[in-house]
């Protein structure tokens, strides 16, 4: 079994309620900066009426934050994004967009920290509590519109899947410059 195949159902959960939330927010058509690359969730978003444009392959937005400073977008996306930053604050201070629409997953006691040895971009620095993430946005100049958390499921058997099923693994934030 594929690895697509093997996460399909967790995938089409985490989007569906992602795209509930970024629906529920922030109306189509609205041009949209969402950080990251090209992924089968710019499709969705895509497909759902919004114009979305992604940040360039490798651009490391530790360094480069000038992407997020034209002021040409009406909303920024960062799904699953600001985990993989050593410094988030410092692109969430330079958006110039009137509003963020921003998920990470949460830290959880009984998981380490995603570290992948082989790929310096597939890395966790961070392992967010909804608290942190809060911090972090309101010190930036964001002001939390709206939130909500969810869990992340899976179909096996085991103390950890049960300990999924209950405890949130996603945060997403709606928020508003101040």
């Amino acid at each position: 079994m594929s690895f697509n195949e093997k996460y399909k159902n967790t995938h089409q959960r985490r989007f569906q309620k992602t795209l509930d939330f970024l629906q529920s927010s922030v109306s189509p058509p609205q041009k949209i900066l969402d950080l990251g690359t090209s992924n089968p969730f710019t499709e969705v978003m895509k497909n759902a009426g919004y114009e979305v444009d992604n940040t360039p392959l490798n651009l490391d937005l530790d360094i480069d934050v000038s992407v997020v400073e034209t002021g040409e977008y009406d909303v920024v996306t960062a799904f699953e994004i600001f985990e993989h930053l050593v410094a988030p604050f410092n692109v969430l201070r330079a958006i110039k967009a009137k509003y963020l629409v921003a998920s990470v997953p949460l830290k959880l006691w009984f998981a380490n920290a995603y570290w992948n040895e082989s790929d310096p971009w597939d890395r966790h620095y961070h392992e967010f509590e909804p608290r942190q993430l809060d911090m972090v946005l309101e010190k930036a100049g964001w002001s939390i519109l709206k939130s909500e958390k969810w869990t992340s499921p899976v179909n096996r058997l085991g103390f950890r899947p049960l300990l999924r099923k209950v405890t949130p693994r996603y945060y997403i934030v709606f928020c508003e410059r101040k």
